[in-house]
């Protein structure tokens, strides 16, 4: 009888070691199934959205996608249909970043609208031009010519200091590219001015005397602003295409990677072979 206890005990002990080396061999054998997962997790690339509006901007972001891609960045490019959807998409947060303005015009939509918008990147001077179908110089402009600019405060101020570099009208002094129709002090010809929503000044040349826009508009056209423009702003422009972000989000890595791969050397490459005349690269 002690025998047969002894040797059931035996056999109790034996399967029970058994249940737990089994115990054990699953929870290994999990473990391993779910490390390749976790494993291709951490390597999944890190997903942000960009807003822009038409090129070269666009050309710019579809060149720096691929590359990103290699920095374990995937960059959604989201194409808006006016120049007040990017700023507003990224001050809400339903884009990481924008690719489309200059540092005065994000600075006024800060100003206007409490937000937190701050530039990351320099990346091209558009050479900003007056433009006409009617005329060969702005000699040949008659009285009370119609001269047109975007409605926004920094394009307005842009343009008419601008104008008034050309000598078509006299600005108070001081006012610079903050200047409005309220601070021109002289104009002689009687300009009419009119201010229009940016995507409409390619529109506006057939019904304006004298158009003031950048390449970006101009180009479509078949226009460039050293062949075709009748007056062109200076070289010491404060008006550069910047990469845009928020307070919050500028040094993430995402951004910096982003920063680096849009003023990088296949970006400046495709402005030198293709934008030459118009877009000039803001960075070494």
């Amino acid at each position: 009888m002690k025998k047969s206890m002894i040797a059931m005990l035996m056999l109790f002990v034996l399967i029970a070691a058994g249940c737990g080396n089994n115990t054990n061999n699953a929870q290994n054998a999990a473990k391993a199934t779910e490390a390749p997962a976790a494993t291709a997790a951490a390597t999944e690339p890190v997903k942000i959205k960009v807003a822009t509006l038409i090129p070269p901007m666009t050309d710019i972001l579809d060149i720096v996608k691929p590359l990103l891609l290699e920095d374990g960045v995937d960059m959604e490019i989201v194409v808006l249909s006016d120049n007040v959807q990017p700023n507003e998409a990224l001050a809400n947060k339903e884009v990481d970043a924008n690719f489309f303005q200059h540092v005065p015009y994000m600075t006024q939509f800060n100003d206007s609208k409490g937000s937190n918008l701050v530039p990351v990147q320099p990346v091209y001077d558009a050479i900003y031009g007056g433009y006409s179908k009617k005329y060969k110089s702005i000699e040949e402009l008659p009285e009370g010519a119609k001269l047109v600019m975007a409605n926004d405060p920094s394009n307005i101020g842009r343009s008419l200091q601008m104008f008034a570099d050309a000598g078509l009208i006299k600005l108070k002094d001081g006012v610079g590219i903050t200047a409005t129709q309220a601070d021109i002090t002289e104009n002689p010809k009687n300009f009419k001015f009119e201010e229009v929503d940016l995507l409409m000044l390619a529109r506006m040349m057939d019904d304006g005397d004298l158009v003031a826009m950048t390449p970006a508009y101009a180009s479509p056209l078949g226009l460039t602003p050293k062949k075709d423009a009748l007056i062109t702003e200076r070289e010491d422009s404060e008006f550069t295409i910047t990469l845009v972000a928020r307070e919050d989000n500028q040094d993430s890595d995402a951004i910096q990677k982003l920063a680096k791969r849009i003023s990088g050397p296949e970006v400046k490459k495709f402005l030198e072979d293709n934008y030459a005349e118009i877009a000039l690269p803001a960075f070494k």
